[in-house]
């Protein structure tokens, strides 16, 4: 049987459950009120009928996007899902993107480091359940 092809498009408000159960699946990720994300830039990464992970941007200013979170269900890691929507967030932009990353979180650093993102500050006591510090990382999409 054929693996099925990951989809990504914007997401619409009936992706809100399957967000909140992908994020609550991800204690490294931020938590945010997942129907917050309707007012950003927000993609979900579909796999037949499953949204498989999303992530939700924002512009800040001309020229400057910022990563307010991506996340996978931990049933789709390691399958290149998350890469595929950090893929599709920049296809059209050019500028400096900008995220935050919990200090603790390597995983996740070696990813965005793997995309090109550089770390380029720390930013002690950012987080606030656990309380932590964040990793800022850049990243220069041309």
């Amino acid at each position: 049987m054929p693996a099925k092809q990951v989809e990504i498009r914007t997401a619409t408000p009936a992706d809100l459950p399957a967000v909140a159960a992908i994020q609550d699946a991800s204690p490294e990720a931020a938590h945010w009120p997942v129907s917050d994300y309707l007012s950003h830039q927000f993609l979900v990464a579909t796999v037949g009928d499953s949204v498989a992970g999303f992530l939700v941007s924002r512009t800040v200013g001309p020229g400057e996007q910022e990563i307010l979170n991506l996340a996978v269900s931990p049933d789709f890691r390691g399958k290149g899902i998350g890469r595929t929507l950090f893929q599709a967030a920049i296809r059209e932009f050019q500028g400096l993107i900008f995220l935050e990353v919990r200090e603790s979180n390597s995983t996740a650093r070696s990813f965005y480091k793997s995309l090109k993102f550089q770390e380029v500050a720390l930013r002690q006591n950012y987080y606030r359940e656990p309380p932590e510090a964040a990793i800022v990382m850049k990243f220069h999409s041309c």
